[in-house]
């Protein structure tokens, strides 16, 4: 026998996409959504007000409206964590104040099931009602925050949902603070003032809300509305901010072909510091430093965060993979596909701000050779594989710790790198007639408007379709394995290889002294963060959180250590006394030998006509001459 929230998932198994727009979901998923809508499930009406916003405390008010008789017993349930990020937050363990109630105001009684679980004895009434209060004072985009500056939260963090009934609609008003101003992708309920309705809690979990003191900046992409909606100071020019995320948007639909959203809202806040964002069916979240969008560079950084999260609304929100939707909110969703859903869409977050033309080609070349070091510089790359990784996200990606540079991959950076190579691989294969670019379009028509999740073996089957060959020594070896990825076949296709052996000038760098540890200083204390495998600090004994306190016997100060590396050559002795806890040590190293290099993706210097032409066709630009 199933369990009721196991029911109540299997039922909503093939209606998700509906809670994702209308363009897009079939016909017969409507209908069968509409099928399984219980006949038994409540009216309900929730109300989030935050009449005190220094306590940092939302308060929630929840009605139940049965046609009948209430169940005997009614079970809420606080989802544990919130789609999109990969981690089981304990969002309950905020709430407090729970009480409960019938129509006429008598109280109910209560108990908690389980760590997210709340248990009503309705005494068989027709209406109950439900009051908590919920602490949010984090501000990310998957958490929540209420302060006197603004209101934000996802409602996967404060709203319960009525075990069983994941398919029924719901109302929301929001009683804001003062004059501030509501921001949300919800649609308005109609007739009611800051009010706002979703036909399933699918979308009531996928629509966040904004409230302080907005601006607003609009425009249109094929007739569709969308709108930028910035909370908080800054220094930015207000057209040009609104202009270039036109472009971000128009060059993504140019590529995935239609706009699948009747509209479409950036929800921005802007604090001292920022750089997450959040994607939604029809909206996304984002943090941003307020002083971090007035240099070339920092706009580029914030284009690809914007590029990141809305090319989300088709990869992820649409093309699903396997086990990411219909969602179970009270456990992990495991999967095996976030390099795809997360990796290939930080891939085109850089190629769409290249194609709108905010990024140049040089520009493009030099963040993926950083994004090349950077993998190479994790030595568990060979340990974890991509996916793997993915499947561990749960587990490791949200929970870094001092051996997890030598343990796992992030499926971000890999997954990102995969898209590269898979790309030029597809390009390199057809002919240059397809390109990872049909593999999405072929997800979206076959998968995401089907109302079909894909598999991995789908994406593969995708892939080699686009490719018009067997990719399966690729997925063997750099998907499912842990081999070292071949940058430069993929590369010689557009006429380029990756430099490994040069300095930031690119001249050939020499080799230098090197210890190898990641060190940071802090309240004058020299401290170990982490020891690479492989480097002489690994090998030699130095450990994560050793504090630092001589080196060749005078006091240490990262300054100071990073000037006796400076006059020490490879192979010389370094003596390093060490607090390890509260025992004090000396260790005697042997300095290893390591070139300061700057990977660069260079031109060949022989670079066929072909090549050259490949080039442009894959990055619009003339082939670039070599240095």
């Amino acid at each position: 026998m199933l369990h009721t929230r196991t029911k109540s998932l299997a039922l909503a198994a093939c209606l998700f996409l509906l809670a994702l727009s209308a363009r897009t979901a079939p016909a017969q998923v409507a209908d069968q959504r509409a099928r399984t809508l219980s006949a038994a499930a409540p009216e309900i009406a929730y109300v989030v007000s935050m009449p005190r916003p220094h306590t940092h405390l939302f308060e929630v008010e929840t009605s139940l409206r049965y046609r009948g008789a209430a169940p005997a017993s009614l079970d809420l349930v606080l989802p544990v964590w919130t789609p999109g990020s990969y981690l089981v937050r304990e969002f309950a363990r905020h709430v407090q104040g729970f009480a409960a109630q019938d129509g006429g105001g008598r109280s109910l009684a209560w108990t908690k099931v389980d760590k997210n679980t709340w248990r009503v004895e309705t005494g068989g009434g027709r209406e109950v009602r439900v009051r908590y209060a919920v602490y949010a004072n984090e501000l990310t985009v998957r958490t929540s925050e209420l302060n006197d500056r603004h209101a934000f939260w996802n409602n996967a963090n404060l709203l319960m949902y009525p075990d069983g009934h994941l398919a029924a609609p719901s109302t929301l008003r929001v009683e804001p603070f003062g004059d501030w101003k509501i921001a949300t992708g919800l649609p308005s309920a109609a007739g009611a003032r800051s009010t706002f309705r979703a036909e399933n809690f699918d979308v009531l979990y996928d629509s966040p809300f904004l409230a302080g003191n907005l601006k607003t900046l609009t425009f249109e992409v094929k007739g569709v509305p969308h709108r930028l909606v910035v909370e908080g100071e800054g220094h930015y020019d207000a057209p040009r901010l609104r202009a270039d995320v036109q472009r971000v948007v128009e060059a993504t639909v140019a590529l995935m072909g239609d706009v699948p959203y009747r509209d479409y809202t950036f929800l921005l806040m802007l604090g001292e510091k920022g750089g997450g964002g959040l994607e939604h069916a029809n909206s996304t979240a984002l943090t941003w430093r307020r002083f971090g969008l007035s240099t070339a560079e920092d706009l580029r950084s914030f284009y690809t965060l914007v590029a990141h999260e809305y090319f989300h609304l088709w990869n992820v929100k649409r093309i699903r993979p396997d086990a990411l939707g219909p969602f179970d909110y009270t456990r992990e969703n495991y999967t095996r596909l976030l390099w795809v859903a997360e990796g290939l869409t930080s891939y085109y977050e850089n190629v769409l701000v290249r194609r709108a033309g905010l990024m140049t080609d040089r520009q493009y070349l030099e963040t993926m050779a950083r994004e090349i070091q950077t993998l190479q510089q994790t030595p568990g790359r060979l340990v974890q594989s991509a996916e793997e990784g993915s499947f561990d996200a749960w587990i490791k990606y949200y929970r870094p710790d001092e051996n997890t540079i030598n343990s796992a991959v992030s499926y971000y950076d890999k997954g990102a790198i995969l898209g590269l190579l898979l790309d030029l691989e597809i390009r390199r294969r057809s002919g240059g007639a397809r390109s990872l670019d049909d593999v999405m379009r072929s997800l979206y028509e076959e998968y995401a408007k089907q109302g079909r999740n894909y598999t991995p073996e789908d994406f593969q089957r995708t892939a080699e379709r686009a490719a018009g060959t067997s990719l399966e020594e690729f997925f063997r070896r750099y998907v499912r394995g842990r081999e070292e990825l071949d940058y430069d076949t993929a590369l010689a296709w557009a006429g380029l290889k990756l430099d490994t052996a040069s300095n930031k000038a690119g001249r050939p760098a020499a080799p230098e002294a090197y210890l190898g540890a990641t060190l940071e200083e802090k309240d004058g204390r020299l401290s170990v963060k982490n020891v690479p495998a492989g480097t002489p600090a690994y090998e030699q004994g130095l450990s994560a959180f050793d504090q630092i306190v001589a080196v060749d016997g005078f006091r240490a100060t990262l300054e100071q250590l990073n000037a006796r590396l400076a006059d020490k050559r490879p192979g010389d002795g370094l003596a390093l006394s060490v607090f390890r806890g509260d025992e004090l040590r000396t260790l005697q190293l042997k300095l290893g030998a390591r070139a300061a290099v700057a990977y660069r993706i260079v031109p060949l210097a022989g670079a066929t006509a072909q090549q050259q032409r490949n080039y442009q066709s894959w990055l619009g630009a003339p082939f670039p001459r070599p240095s």
